[in-house]
Parts: C-alpha cells; sequence; structure tokens
C-alpha cells in the first residue's frame, strides 16, 4: 500500500513538474513570479525522483514517502501563494481595445486586459492591420489571435487595411469603430496616443476619437513608439499582472528580435509607470474623457 502510494506520488510531481516546464505561458498567465514556482517544482523532481525510483528498506519506504508529500505540498503552497488574484467586479463592465498592429495592444496595455479579464470584465480587441510591414501577414494575424487567447479576451477581429499606410484608411477605420461599439457598447474604449511616431498609431487615435466622439470614457495607452510628449494622468496598478503582460506579448513571437519586446524593457517601464503613480508596477494612459473612478473597489 505504502508502495503503491508513493508511486502515485512520484508520477503526480513528475506530471508537476513537466507541466511547470512545458506550460510557461500558462504559468504567467496564472502566477506571479512563474520562474519561482518553475524552479521550485524542478527542485523537488530532482531530488524526490531518485529518492522513488530505487527501492528502499521499510523504514526508507516511509520516510521517502513522506519527503514526497511534503514537496508536494511546499509546491502546492508555493503556487497558491504566488496565484494571481481574481476579485470579481461589483459591475461587470464592456470594454473595446484598440490597436493598429497585432501586439499593439498587449506591449501597451496587456497587463491592464488581464486584469480587466481576471475581474470579469468582457474585453474585446479591434486590430486594424495583419502586420504585413513588419513580418508575415498571416503569422501575425494568428499571433494576434493567440495573444488575445492569452490574455483572455472575450473577442478579437483582425482587419486588412495596409500596414504603415492607415492615414489613407481614417474613414474605413472609424467606420469599423463606429459598429464595433455599436456592437458591443463598451463603457470603456482603449486607443493610440496621438503622442506617438507611428503614423499608423496616430491615424488609429484620430479614427477612434471620430468614432468614439460621443463616448463617455477614452483612454489612450502608451506604445513603445511614443514621443516626450506623452503625459499619462491616469495609473493601473499591474503589479499582479506584469508577468502574464510579459508573457502575451511573448506569444508574438515573428516580433522576438525587436528590442522593444524584450520583458526586461517591458518591466523597466512598468516600474517607472508605477512610481509615478505610487505603485510598484503600472502603466499609464492619457484620457481623453473617463468618469470617475475607473475601477470599482472590487476591480483594485
Amino acid at each position: 500500500m505504502t508502495v503503491d502510494m508513493s508511486v502515485l506520488l512520484l508520477v503526480v510531481l513528475v506530471g508537476t513538474a513537466t507541466a511547470a516546464v512545458s506550460g510557461d505561458r500558462t504559468l504567467r498567465r496564472r502566477f506571479r513570479r512563474p520562474r519561482s514556482l518553475q524552479v521550485a517544482t524542478v527542485a523537488a523532481a530532482l531530488v524526490l525522483v531518485p529518492a522513488n525510483a530505487w527501492p528502499a528498506g521499510p523504514g526508507g519506504a516511509a520516510v521517502t514517502l513522506v519527503a514526497t508529500v511534503v514537496a508536494l505540498s511546499g509546491v502546492a503552497g508555493l503556487g497558491y501563494a504566488l496565484r494571481i488574484p481574481a476579485v470579481p467586479a461589483r459591475l461587470p463592465r464592456q470594454v473595446l481595445a484598440i490597436g493598429a498592429h497585432p501586439d499593439d495592444l498587449e506591449l501597451a496595455c496587456g497587463g491592464t486586459l488581464v486584469r480587466l479579464v481576471d475581474s470579469g470584465h468582457e474585453v474585446h480587441v479591434l486590430v486594424m492591420t495583419r502586420g504585413e510591414r513588419g513580418g508575415d501577414a498571416a503569422t501575425r494575424a494568428g499571433e494576434a489571435a493567440a495573444g488575445a487567447r492569452f490574455v483572455g479576451v472575450t473577442s478579437v477581429e483582425v482587419l486588412d487595411h495596409p500596414d504603415t499606410l492607415l492615414a489613407t484608411a481614417e474613414n474605413a477605420m472609424a467606420e469599423a469603430i463606429d459598429r464595433a461599439i455599436r456592437r458591443h457598447r463598451p463603457d470603456i474604449v482603449f486607443t493610440h496616443s496621438a503622442n506617438d511616431h507611428h503614423q499608423d498609431h496616430r491615424a488609429v487615435h484620430a479614427a477612434t476619437l471620430r468614432a468614439a466622439r460621443c463616448h463617455p470614457a477614452v483612454l489612450c495607452y502608451e506604445s513603445p513608439s511614443a514621443t516626450s510628449s506623452f503625459r499619462p494622468t491616469v495609473f493601473v496598478d499591474i503589479g499582479e499582472q506584469l508577468d502574464a503582460k510579459i508573457g502575451s506579448v511573448a506569444v508574438h513571437r515573428d516580433q522576438r528580435a525587436k528590442p522593444y519586446v524584450d520583458g526586461r524593457r517591458l518591466r523597466a517601464l512598468a516600474a517607472f509607470r508605477g512610481g509615478q503613480g505610487r505603485v510598484d508596477h503600472a502603466e499609464g494612459f492619457e484620457a481623453v474623457r473617463v468618469p470617475a473612478p475607473l475601477f470599482e473597489d472590487g476591480d483594485r
């Protein structure tokens, strides 16, 4: 009986360690400091797998069983401590997030979107291009869908307006945004800032303001190409969601050579904006219009 239980615990431990190594994306989405959880799980497996693999006397078997149970309990306890808490909102909202290219939203406001999703809000994503000038169009469109699944958004739509030439499609984009607003009836709209070096980002900003001219809540996020004139006045605490944000950006493997997708840069910017917002890590937004408070007590 003891041997059977020891074998069962060994299988569980090996399975947990394998999942910790291979399920990096899931860990980043659900846990803070996922690397710590990976290291702890693999370390426990490296110690206990040999101990369970070789037969021992009656006393040794009991010690191995107890050690295995303790190791599994420790890994489970660490996972519980590092989990990203989900605090349900008292009033779930509809959110529309608009980006020019497949990775824009994850880079700029991925932590905020993760927080909104985990609080029970419905997030809808609208991407204007397939990003063909910056990579493979089919691959990038697929990564936009994969990034959306990673974040957990309710819906994602990738349009096929001309990459780097969105200023020529402002009317069509405004119509698409207007349709999305009428379809989803969002309480909050996220879009690019006008203070951005990238012409596509500025075009999406202009199209959003046209389509959402009567909307009461529009926030502009910070892209890697934002200018020094970007001045955020709204800060969202993403301390619990930063690793998930970095994981959502990592989904866009077609862009992995770009320096601005580096997790260290994302963490540094979040720390800088967090200092401005008086928290550890934050994302900053320029407010076109925003009701106060943006987040309920249950969303903090």
